[in-house]
């Protein structure tokens, strides 16, 4: 929206052009973002408040997190409105990549907000049923990763419609080009050839497994926000070479016209989430929710799909990972020792990964700075593949 305007304006003044440039659009953006989150919280976690819609605290989970009842939740709305003012503000709207994300995450972000209304307002504490919210995620996620196996294929937006029907009129055996392989980190020239059914699994899975993800981390204040932010922006940075021709080229990764505007929505994450932190550190005056958790792995996963590094996010997110882990390998076990030996049995402590160390006798606020610093450094590895092949 203000880079239109500032295309117009810079006809007759010069100094405008000066936002053509998307690393400063990309800042922008960030500092937009943080400035809504920070100004906008107090007001929304008071709304939050007054409507009574506050977090319930499972009996069976750590007796430390009791006190925790009634915290305001459902506060990844406010990410959500930050990043999408932000987004819409700074990005050049003309952009189809900058559009699926926005769609991808705020889709993620309704189903959350459902998911959260019918628990705390409705007082339902099931919310919606795992039937119901795997059935809405996998039709967003299935819908964005049919879209974007031609979207990434294709050059611009007038060429998706023209490479569909190229596809549909092949039969549908026509193989995509080299640039929608799957990506192995470290090596230069080891991809994997997909195919359009390939690959719209691969993101169909990627975009929903993350977005899981990070809702199942998300039990501790602080724990889920900054690694999300700091994977998203390391991601921004995916976006910005990739779609770059002459850095493309260099770091021996696909060329992605288009995707360097992604950097833009990375920002306007990355100042959300920071500004969500503000409230969200120990003790947490409020909660993100689903609504906002669910949100923020979708679009992780939709641009790690558009950049090509879908395994470099799960190297970047490897908390996100292992908390998944954990939560199959407890109730995998437990089911197998209960059908098998007559009573349940556990591999950890508690699940997810996050309770396990605190049953082991870490306070909250250090099991979420080492998740941090573990996070940071799996983010600073997955940058090295950027020149380490």
């Amino acid at each position: 929206m203000l880079l239109e305007l500032a295309q117009w304006l810079a006809k007759d003044i010069r100094a405008f052009n000066v936002f053509s440039y998307i690393t400063l659009r990309a800042v922008m953006a960030t500092l937009t973002a943080l400035a809504i989150a920070l100004i906008a919280g107090p007001m929304v976690i008071r709304k939050l408040t007054a409507y009574k819609i506050g977090q319930s605290v499972r009996d069976d989970g750590p007796q430390t997190h009791l006190i925790k009842a009634g915290t305001p939740t459902m506060g990844g709305a406010l990410i959500l409105i930050a990043i999408g003012i932000a987004t819409l503000l700074w990005a050049d709207l003309t952009n189809r990549f900058v559009w699926i994300v926005l769609v991808v995450t705020l889709g993620f972000g309704a189903i959350g907000w459902v998911d959260d209304w019918r628990k705390v307002v409705h007082k339902n504490p099931k919310g919606l049923s795992a039937r119901e919210k795997y059935f809405w995620q996998s039709l967003v996620g299935l819908l964005a990763a049919v879209y974007l196996a031609f979207a990434v294929s294709a050059p611009n937006t007038d060429k998706i419609i023209e490479l569909v029907m190229k596809w549909i009129a092949s039969g549908f055996t026509m193989e995509l080009p080299q640039k929608a392989n799957l990506i192995v980190p470290f090596f230069k020239e080891i991809s994997y050839p997909l195919g359009v059914f390939g690959f719209i699994t691969l993101s169909y899975f990627v975009i929903v497994g993350t977005s899981n993800a990070v809702n199942l981390t998300d039990g501790l204040d602080g724990l889920a926000i900054m690694p999300a932010v700091m994977v998203g922006s390391a991601l921004g940075l995916f976006a910005y070479v990739t779609g770059n021709a002459v850095y493309a080229k260099y770091l021996l990764i696909p060329y992605i016209p288009g995707a360097g505007e992604l950097i833009v929505f990375c920002g306007a994450l990355a100042g959300a989430g920071l500004g969500f932190l503000w409230f969200n550190a120990y003790p947490a005056q409020v909660f993100m929710g689903d609504v906002g958790a669910l949100a923020l792995g979708g679009a992780l996963g939709v641009v790690a799909v558009i950049v090509r590094q879908e395994i470099v996010l799960a190297i970047m997110g490897g908390v996100f990972v292992a908390e998944t882990i954990s939560v199959a390998v407890q109730v995998l076990y437990f089911k197998y020792t209960k059908r098998r030996y007559g009573a349940g049995r556990r591999v950890l402590l508690m699940a997810p990964l996050h309770h396990h160390y605190e049953q082991k006798g870490w306070k909250e606020t250090q099991v979420v700075v080492r998740f941090w610093i573990i996070t940071m450094m799996l983010v600073l590895f997955g940058l090295s593949t950027l020149k380490l092949r």
